[in-house]
């Protein structure tokens, strides 16, 4: 595994909490052609930047912000009297700020970080809630759901076993128990989530979604011109897999959303940031 570069470990927990906080908001999106990473490779005359360079090399960009972290308290919030720790907060916010940071240096906008400060939060929040709750009605994590958990983790972060999983966590100060604790306790979580009565998506939604697919294939080749080549929409059944796993991730992300919503009216949070 090439260990030379910086590569920050995307923990279960800290990937639910942005699921939480700010999927849902994304969704709208979620059918939008990505072309984002052809247009972070290249500069803003068309070029692909020089080996080894770094956002923000480019004399023609402007520098990357840094997230202003200075003033966060060591525990931001409490639920029901336990902590989220500062670290927790500071890890999951300059995770979230960097990648925002990057696409707004494309689009030349400026990161809201009053507006992510509240979302990274309420996300930890919301975790915290769930975790309370799956322990409340009984949810526990075997040892084999520790196991899948860590595996799934693995592939979010592109390795290859569960052993880089654990050396990357380790080179990070996060030691091997810890991150088992962690996963469990998103193990636990997802127990929780998998029996929250979600709609499946309607012929209607599935018809509609798709609709908004083709407009957004037009728009683009219209902005392409003449230059641009056509490419030919597939029809809805081609798509319709792909259109019913995004609509049902969403319905799924708006009952967690919900279920938070109603924890958090009976629950005593103070929060401290």
């Amino acid at each position: 595994m090439d260990m030379t570069h910086s590569k920050k470990l995307v923990t279960s927990v800290a990937a639910a909490a942005l699921l939480f906080g700010l999927a849902a908001c994304e969704n709208d999106d979620a059918d939008a052609p990505d072309n984002g990473g052809e247009a972070a490779e290249q500069t803003e005359n068309g070029d692909a930047p020089a080996e080894g360079a770094e956002p923000g090399d480019d004399p023609q960009q402007p520098e990357m912000p840094e997230p202003e972290l200075e003033d966060v308290p060591d525990v931001v919030a409490e639920v029901n009297g336990e902590a989220i720790g500062g670290d927790e907060y500071s890890t999951a916010y300059e995770q979230q700020f960097t990648e925002m940071a990057m696409q707004a240096q494309m689009s030349g906008q400026s990161v809201d970080e009053e507006a992510l400060q509240e979302q990274i939060l309420d996300s930890l929040i919301g975790v915290e809630l769930l975790t309370q709750d799956a322990e409340a009605s009984g949810y526990a994590a075997s040892e084999e759901d520790v196991e899948d958990e860590l595996q799934a983790l693995a592939e979010r972060n592109g390795l290859e076993s569960v052993d880089e999983v654990i050396d990357l966590a380790e080179e990070q100060d996060i030691s091997e128990d810890e991150l088992r604790d962690e996963v469990a306790q998103e193990a636990m979580i997802n127990q929780l989530i998998e029996d929250q009565d979600v709609e499946e998506p309607s012929e209607e939604e599935i018809e509609e979604a798709y609709e908004q697919q083709v407009a957004q294939q037009e728009a683009m080749q219209e902005m392409e011109g003449e230059d641009g080549e056509d490419v030919e929409v597939p029809s809805l059944e081609e798509l319709r897999p792909q259109i019913e796993e995004q609509l049902a991730t969403q319905k799924e992300n708006e009952a967690i959303l919900a279920h938070i919503d109603d924890l958090r009216e009976d629950a005593d949070v103070e929060v401290h940031i």
